[in-house]
């Protein structure tokens, strides 16, 4: 039987047990040998830089939950013994992954404009599919066909799908539900190619036409987005992008009398909260919520990836708000490339105009 070389390797993943299991024909038991015979023989621990008390090493340790119990303890117990002498130390890898994740190179960026027109694409054509009344677990299906028909791997992530007003709570995945004629449908969704992904949010009636309500509700949130889609350059930070939306949302649930125009600053910043509680977006790059551990407070820099995307969200049993807006959810999501000059949509050829949108459903088959 032939072997791989002697390779370091740290917080073993399931894709790596499960590789090596697979392609060297390895029992369980004959997978605990390999460290002794490959990876501990001479140990990298024993290694003479490592033994010089006054000298400190650092090895860089993946936390990640282990696939398999009894490897990683044959591991960290040599990792106890390493970090036991002298300035020896241990870091978790995950900072620094991420810290080098978050800045795209220009074929990355290349990458997730494939991605971008891949789901924009998706979309116009399940816009189009879906007279009402419709079934969300249809949109989904078509969703999903057309992202792979046009190259996608898989999809980003279990897409949302929220006819009515199931569209006011944020992860609804069943997706089973059927969209009546006068509903709108929200749908979240997003492909992987090549590994970089694509998240991309639009809000459509599925019967070809907004109600008088629902466009006002919805210019309202896409005024919201264009205005933070502006603030997308060097220096300025998710978190003054998440306040400058909350500010706008404020604005515009007054204008439509959503909230009572006696609200002061205080009772306005609460109703945008209650209105829209999420975050005005997040990093994108190989995962949906890319890089995680990183604080959306830190300066934009160029070659970042973000998503904008504002919502408001108004359950049916909501008394508070005027009849009209009850049951309607509506969020709209871009992705951005942060650059020297202009920001770059990743996703500008999903239409997101009122007019784009009923242009789209007029070609409905």
């Amino acid at each position: 039987m032939r072997f791989p070389p002697p390779t370091f390797l740290l917080g073993f993943t399931k894709g790596c047990i499960s590789c090596i299991q697979r392609k060297y024909s390895l029992k369980p038991e004959q997978l605990l040998k390999l460290p002794k015979r490959y990876l501990g023989q001479p140990s990298p621990f024993t290694h003479p830089q490592c033994l010089k008390p006054d000298e400190g090493v650092t090895v860089w340790y993946d936390y990640s939950r282990p696939a398999h119990s009894a490897l990683h303890s044959s591991f960290l117990q040599s990792l106890v013994e390493f970090k036991s002498r002298g300035k020896n130390r241990i870091r978790p890898m995950r900072h620094l992954v991420q810290q080098l994740r978050l800045v795209k190179s220009q074929a990355e960026i290349e990458l997730m404009k494939q991605a971008g027109r891949i789901s924009s694409q998706a979309f116009i054509q399940t816009m189009r599919c879906g007279k009402a009344p419709v079934k969300e677990a249809f949109l989904y299906a078509k969703f999903d066909f057309e992202s792979r028909a046009r190259g996608a791997d898989i999809l980003a992530f279990p897409p949302v799908v929220a006819g009515g007003n199931r569209a006011t709570t944020l992860h609804y995945v069943k997706n089973n539900q059927i969209i009546k004629c006068g509903e709108m449908v929200l749908l979240d969704g997003g492909c992987e190619a090549s590994c970089y992904v694509s998240d991309i949010t639009r809000t459509w009636p599925v019967n070809g036409r907004f109600t008088a309500s629902q466009e006002a509700l919805y210019q309202a949130v896409l005024d919201v987005q264009k205005s933070c889609l502006s603030l997308c350059f060097p220096g300025t930070s998710l978190e003054n992008i998440y306040s400058h939306m909350l500010t706008l949302i404020a604005r515009k649930l007054k204008d439509l009398m959503i909230v009572p125009r006696g609200f002061n600053d205080s009772q306005l910043f609460k109703a945008a909260r209650k209105y829209c509680p999420h975050h005005v977006g997040h990093y994108l790059g190989m995962d949906v919520h890319d890089t995680p551990d990183v604080s959306r407070s830190i300066p934009l820099q160029p070659g970042m990836v973000i998503t904008i995307e504002p919502g408001i969200y108004i359950p049916e049993n909501d008394t508070e708000a005027p009849e009209q807006f009850r049951g309607l959810g509506i969020r709209i999501e871009d992705d951005v490339v942060i650059t020297e000059q202009c920001p770059v949509i990743l996703s500008a050829d999903c239409p997101k105009e009122i007019y784009e949108i009923q242009q789209v459903l007029e070609k409905r088959n």
